[in-house]
This record gives structure tokens, C-alpha cells and sequence, in this order.
């Protein structure tokens, strides 16, 4: 996104919250460029599982949570020069399992956010778009989370499901820009997202 511009999806969404009538609610961007769901780097912090209690269930009055994290494991762990055939479909669930027991212990709720397309990425290879795929279809259809938000549906290219939509496409084949974050914050329902009738905000 521009620099500055606080045109980040959750940038978006908080202000498509804002212009709703009712409680006012708020949205923490807990993201970190560069991020690993299962491991920690020296770049870019402990992985999403070591501080998921810390960064996002620790906020004060927090009751929901979108999860979108996984593509750099994805992509540093099976990319053209990071090949570790141990990075699985069923690693990557097993973390998001680990952040959905983690939320519903604290009663609350959760909701997955497919992976985006990275065709064309610097990381990216076929058998990294493979794990994509799955964990995409996973997040889907099992039932896991609490509902989803089918970002990969939204940013892909509908000429390649494989790539980001040109349109929205940053110019690195990975990241958004500023139209594809909107688009990103656009997509997601905000009836789940708000206080449901007879519930405390």
C-alpha cells in the first residue's frame, strides 16, 4: 500500500465499520511484514503462533479475529531456494488449529482468510501453489473457523486463478496495492463482524 496512507485492508475495514450506525468498533492490525505462522525469524518476529496470545487476544475487548497468514511459509519453506519438504498442508492446518483453540478458549470468534495467488512471486513454485491449494480448500470447506473470508476468491486474476488480478497487483505478483487492499476490505461481510442482537459490543 502508499506509503503512509493507511490504505492497508484492515485500514479499510475500520473504515467501513466506521460508517455504520451503532456501536463503535474498532480494528487492530496485529500484521507483520514478512511473518511465518510457525516460525520465528529474525526478521520478522516470533512466528503467528508464539504471539497470537500476546498481540491479538490480549487486546482489550477484543472479539473477533481475521486470520491471514501463511503464504510466507509457504513460500520461504518450498520456494526455488528454500526447498524443506517437511512444510505440509497438514502443518499449516495443524497452526491454524493451534490459533482457533486459542481464540475459543477466550470465547472468540475466528474467521480464515483464504491465502492470496502468488504466481509470478519471487518465492513462489509449483509445489508451493500445491500446499496453497489445500490449505485454501481446507479453510473452505472443514468448518474450523467460525466463518471465512474468501480473499483468494476476490485477488485472483480470472484469466490465472494462479496470479493476482493485474488490477490489484502492487507489481511484485504478491502484494496488493492500494485497490486490491480496498477490494480485500470490501469483501468481507460486516454482519459477522457486528454485535449480533441482545449481545454486549
Amino acid at each position: 500500500s502508499s506509503v503512509g496512507g493507511n490504505d492497508r485492508w484492515p485500514d479499510d475495514l475500520a473504515r467501513r465499520l466506521g460508517a455504520v450506525a451503532g456501536p463503535t468498533l474498532s480494528v487492530a492490525d496485529e500484521g507483520i511484514g514478512g511473518n511465518r505462522l510457525l516460525t520465528a525469524s529474525r526478521c520478522c518476529g516470533a512466528s503467528g503462533r508464539a504471539r497470537f496470545a500476546r498481540d491479538v487476544l490480549d487486546q482489550p475487548g477484543v472479539r473477533d479475529v481475521i486470520v491471514l497468514e501463511g503464504i510466507n511459509d509457504i513460500g520461504l519453506s518450498v520456494g526455488p531456494r528454500h526447498l524443506d519438504l517437511g512444510l505440509t498442508p497438514a502443518r499449516v492446518i495443524a497452526g491454524y488449529r493451534d490459533l482457533i483453540a486459542q481464540a475459543h478458549a477466550r470465547g472468540v470468534r475466528i474467521f480464515g482468510a483464504t491465502l492470496l495467488p502468488y504466481q509470478g512471486a519471487g518465492y513462489y513454485s509449483p509445489a508451493g501453489e500445491a500446499i496453497r491449494e489445500a490449505v485454501n480448500a481446507w479453510i473452505r470447506t472443514s468448518g474450523a473457523f467460525d466463518g471465512v473470508v474468501d480473499f483468494d476468491a476476490v485477488m485472483c486474476d480470472p484469466a490465472n486463478p494462479l496470479r493476482l488480478n493485474p488490477a490489484y497487483d502492487s507489481g511484485d505478483r504478491l502484494h496488493p496495492n492500494d485497490a486490491g487492499y480496498q477490494a480485500m476490505a470490501d469483501a468481507i461481510n460486516l454482519d459477522m463482524l457486528l454485535p449480533r442482537q441482545g449481545h454486549a459490543a
